[in-house]
């Protein structure tokens, strides 16, 4: 997602500069750049590094030569098509956490992936107040009388499973709500051309939350949300936007050659203000201030397209109201975040660079990370490194000890000949770079990572294709991992959720010997001994999936009852009760206790299916524990279930 470099934005060049506001002058156009590099071409390790542009017209020129080299015939490659697409990213992607429910005695938080991180997700508890936001309204409820305490809508026309779904911070009485304001566009295309894209706006709402919510302060800025992440009350936003210019459509009687030329054309008499971020502050009712990323605060690493770039936002969400961001921009791409507090990362999958080669290069593209500081007010760039492969989700990174652990695969997981394999490398900041210090490679062969988990020193690797290996590799010596021990069974893990007592829970699917998935598996592993890996229990429902397999939010493990909850939507079935009956699809909840010889079911949990008029059906999605009470969040409502014998206490509509 987001690059490093040698001097930090060239923070230190600023006050020399004097780039804050600098409008810059459009320098003579810059010949046509070189081709971008080779299809599956990777930059080498230790590699990268973030440098400052020297001025506005030092920065405008080389971002109209990368542009020029990255531009193809229709236009940017799928890194900057994509971010006007209505989708996320999503890898906003996976959650976890690092052991249990980080959350203060008696109620749950966030499933997330390091302890004292908060994630954006859809509902959020204190204890004192369940809150949360489906469709673009947000909705109180006190645990406490089981009723609805506020409501007020922030985006009504959201649709559910739409990419534009809102997810919110809460910080004490204040919370974050991070949604997509829809395009912006600035009139039509000269020449009387159909514009054919806008600028995707992402759209921060700070709410008050003391009495009925109310809204504090606004903040849009250009580009779409990646992810974001929270340490005490300072809230760190990743956005990654492209360039607005206008490539028209063109006809089919021209040549790619035609169309290349005239798109370098457009580039060629870009402004600098076509690619810097534009952001607007709001109070609760009106425009307080607009403004645009200073060049002072971009930085490029050595080799980049133009074609995007990645923000990251910081604001604390205790004071009175939303201020600029302080914003600190790279001119790069990013898809997944990791933060382990201090540190944030994100990484760049580099995939896109051969898209107009061919499918052939993408086995060999490699994935970009940046490292920044985040201990400090203000985010700090401190290193870039790359390794071989991509990245499944958040999961796959992890730093332990100075280190970053990084879980790939390469090669091409598609074709009738399989060369794909995974591999474990382990990164250390050394000046502006991370350099590679040890790596274990050659994990499932002709397979793909489905799972990551890093407990400590340890880490575990789920491949697939027809069984599931699940490989523990011992990271203690950063130089010199190695796998030391591996387990085949049949299906998959899609999530690993350490269990403590040397045990891991996996969510993912059972299949057959030729490798069909045949439905939700819940599984129970003993890794004590690093050389033997066990799965010491399992839960199967037929014909089964569960959100838990993809978006980690939504598994719930509650140590004080060993309770493992997560959705299960079954098609054709009413609930896991009723075996074989038919009927509308079921989205409930699946509790099991984990006791001394595996899995017990403690219940389901399921909730009215229909909204509205009738026709569409509401999957539950989370759940949440709250003074021993089992609470499940749908677009419908949230139930209270009691623990003991899964008997209703509430259900609160949310309609």
């Amino acid at each position: 997602m987001t690059r490093h470099g040698s001097r930090t934005l060239g923070w230190t060049m600023a006050a020399a500069l004097a780039l804050a506001g600098c409008t810059a002058s459009p320098p003579a156009d810059d010949p046509p750049a070189a081709d971008p590099p080779p299809a599956g071409q990777v930059v080498p390790a230790g590699g990268l590094r973030l440098v400052a542009f020297d001025s506005c017209d030092e920065a405008l020129r080389q971002l109209r030569t990368a542009a020029k080299a990255a531009v193809g015939p229709w236009g940017f490659g799928p890194d900057v098509l994509r971010q006007f697409s209505a989708e996320r990213a999503t890898a906003l992607g996976g959650a976890a956490k690092d052991a249990v429910s980080a959350s203060a005695p008696g109620y749950s938080g966030t499933n997330v992936h390091e302890a004292g991180v908060d994630e954006p997700d859809l509902v959020k508890t204190d204890g004192r107040r369940i809150v949360t936001v489906t469709r673009g309204v947000l909705s109180v409820v006190d645990p406490a009388s089981r009723r609805v305490t506020g409501r007020l809508a922030l985006d009504p026309d959201t649709e559910r499973f739409s990419g534009d779904e809102g997810s919110l911070l809460l910080h004490g009485d204040r919370a974050l709500v991070l949604l997509h304001a829809g395009p912006t566009v600035k009139g039509p295309v000269p020449g009387g051309q159909t514009r054919r894209g806008a600028t995707p706006q992402a759209r921060l709402v700070l709410l008050d939350l003391a009495g009925p919510p109310r809204v504090v302060g606004e903040y849009r800025i250009d580009g779409l949300l990646v992810d974001a992440r929270q340490s005490g009350a300072t809230a760190r936003v990743v956005i990654r936007s492209a360039p607005r210019l206008d490539f028209p459509y063109q006809s089919d009687r021209k040549t790619d050659a035609q169309r290349i030329a005239a798109n370098r054309a457009i580039i060629g008499k870009a402004a600098l203000d076509d690619w810097l971020p534009r952001y607007e502050i709001r109070d609760s009712v009106r425009t307080v201030g607009t403004g645009r990323v200073g060049c002072d605060r971009v930085s490029r690493p050595t080799g980049f397209s133009g074609a995007s770039m990645v923000t990251v936002l910081s604001f604390d969400l205790g004071a009175s109201a939303l201020g600029a961001g302080d914003p600190v921009t790279v001119v790069a791409d990013g898809e997944t975040v990791y933060s382990n507090g201090p540190r944030l990362y994100v990484a760049n999958d580099q995939r896109w660079r051969t898209w107009r080669g061919g499918s052939s290069g993408a086995r060999d593209a490699g994935t970009e990370i940046y490292q920044f500081d985040t201990a400090g007010a203000t985010p700090r760039f401190v290193a870039a490194g790359s390794v071989p492969g991509w990245l499944i989700d958040q999961y796959a990174l992890s730093e332990w000890d100075g280190h970053l652990r990084v879980a790939t695969t390469t090669g091409d997981t598609w074709g009738r000949e399989r060369s794909s394999q995974s591999g474990v490398y382990v990164l250390r900041a050394d000046g502006a770079t991370l350099k590679r210090v040890g790596a274990v490679t050659g994990l499932g062969k002709g397979e793909q990572i489905f799972a990551v988990r890093f407990v400590g020193g340890t880490g575990y690797v789920v491949t697939f294709r027809q069984t599931d290996p699940l490989y523990g590799v011992d990271l203690r010596d950063p130089a010199a991992p190695r796998v030391t021990g591996e387990l085949k069974i049949n299906g998959y893990s899609a999530y690993l959720h350490p269990a403590g007592d040397g045990r891991l829970i996996g969510v993912g699917q059972d299949a057959t010997d030729r490798g069909r998935v045949t439905g939700t598996q819940v599984s129970l592993f003993d890794v004590a001994d690093p050389a033997r890996p066990a799965r010491i229990a399992q839960h199967h429902v037929p014909g089964g999936w569960s959100e838990a397999e993809n978006d980690p939010h939504a598994f719930l493990y509650w140590p004080p009852e060993r309770l493992v909850v997560i959705p299960v939507t079954r098609p054709g079935v009413v609930t896991d009760r009723a075996e074989g009956v038919k009927g509308t699809p079921s989205g409930g909840v699946l509790a099991l206790r984990i006791g001394d010889k595996g899995f017990t079911v403690a219940g389901v949990v399921d909730h009215p299916g229909v909204l509205d008029d009738g026709d569409e059906w509401t999957p539950i999605r989370r759940s949440l524990m709250i003074d021993g009470v089992l609470w499940t969040v749908s677009d419908a409502g949230l139930k209270a279930t009691a623990l003991s014998g899964m008997a209703t206490l509430a259900w609160v509509p949310l309609t």
